[in-house]
């Protein structure tokens, strides 16, 4: 019996898959600061100084690295939004219309139970904002697996609906009397905030956003159910064949990442605003499919890269200071990290310095007498 291996055996394949894995979006990086110095360099500010403020900002000091964290927190419950329903071949980019609306909804949570105790009202606001939430994602794989629906499309354009209802509602029935300038609902209490994390000035839903990725990485990668959305991920059409249910796995991986979203929400009121009001609409959703990219979907990998993607808008502040630029300079950076990271995806499998080479080994080598005889009858 003859048969080809990897020179490296399957070890050395896993390897330099995972060598691959890393480079590529680290490749990404490199490219997407190389063109953010361009345009820097364009905008008449000192490259250098820029790229030195930018990390003072984000990581020069405990206070900005707080910062940091607090703006890190969303991204990695909106990020999983985008990853996990990849899990099953979807593109969902829902993130900021579950997040608005898991934000309005643990707000009416609050109201409802005004009085109750602190820890059932926060219980209420959590589990509203993961329930609205996890179904507006839901809905978008419905549309997929029932109707054909195109999921990055109808998940686009679901964002804007949702908007649209919290614009509403918070302007409208909800509206606080006592907030003239700025339009939104009467405050959840003092009493219902959920506070900062012992020993750092961050709110616990950092927490949530680390036991979010950590389980999203369990469910997905050490579970029976993520070995099927894999599965359905591949092809979903043999996945059908073979018995699974496609539909209903489809919708309950997408209600979880919307679920996701929505908690992200709830923190936000809950943490940072303590009321629904416009100032919650800032995109932590759309950034969150950066990071889910740049993390190749890898819910574990959400982390360091929601951490990174923090500390990119947590600078903007201090380059408007020191570097009279524009606050909305890190979002140029974005951008440019956005587009590069799916350029650069086109290298994946491409890159020869990373793959195994096949050799021929005493089990795979051509028996010379078989060869003659091939010869001879050819």
């Amino acid at each position: 019996m003859t048969s080809t291996r990897p020179a490296a055996g399957d070890g050395a394949g896993r390897f330099s898959a995972s060598v691959e894995a890393a480079a590529v979006p680290l490749l990404g990086l490199a490219v997407s600061f190389a063109l953010f110095g361009v345009f820097v360099a364009v905008a008449g500010a000192n490259v250098g100084d820029v790229y030195y403020q930018m990390v003072r900002g984000s990581f020069g000091s405990w206070f900005s690295f707080q910062n940091t964290l607090v703006r890190a927190a969303p991204l990695m419950l909106t990020a999983l939004c985008t990853a996990l329903p990849a899990q099953v071949g979807l593109v969902v980019i829902g993130g900021e219309g579950a997040l608005v609306l898991g934000a309005l909804a643990s707000v009416i949570a609050a109201h409802a139970l005004g009085g109750a105790n602190p820890w059932v009202v926060l219980f209420a606001m959590a589990g509203a904002g993961c329930v609205v939430g996890g179904a507006w994602i839901a809905a978008v794989g419905a549309l997929r697996t029932l109707r054909g629906a195109n999921e990055t499309i109808s998940s686009l354009l679901l964002n804007y609906i949702a908007i649209g209802v919290f614009k509403h509602v918070v302007e409208g029935p909800l509206r606080d009397p006592a907030s003239l300038n700025k339009p939104s609902t009467r405050p959840i209490g003092e009493a219902n905030a959920l506070g900062a994390i012992p020993g750092l000035d961050v709110h616990w839903g950092l927490v949530y956003g680390l036991i979010g990725c950590l389980a999203a990485y369990v469910l997905m990668r050490r579970s029976a159910f993520g070995f099927a959305a894999k599965v359905i991920g591949g092809n979903a059409r043999a996945a059908q064949l073979g018995g699974l249910a496609v539909s209903k796995i489809v919708i309950v991986t997408c209600a979880l990442g919307g679920a996701a979203a929505g908690l992200a929400g709830m923190a936000e009121v809950a943490a940072v605003h303590g009321t629904a009001n416009a100032s919650i609409i800032v995109g932590y959703g759309y950034t969150g499919i950066l990071v889910a990219f740049l993390a190749r979907q890898h819910p574990l990998a959400i982390v360091p890269v929601a951490v990174l993607i923090g500390g990119v808008g947590a600078s903007g502040g201090l380059l408007q200071r020191a570097e009279h630029l524009p606050d909305a300079t890190v979002n140029v950076l974005q951008g440019i990290l956005f587009v590069v990271i799916l350029a650069i995806e086109t290298l994946r499998g491409r890159l020869a310095t990373f793959l195994p080479r096949a050799r021929v080994t005493s089990e795979s080598a051509p028996n010379p007498a078989a060869k003659a005889a091939c010869s001879k009858a050819a």
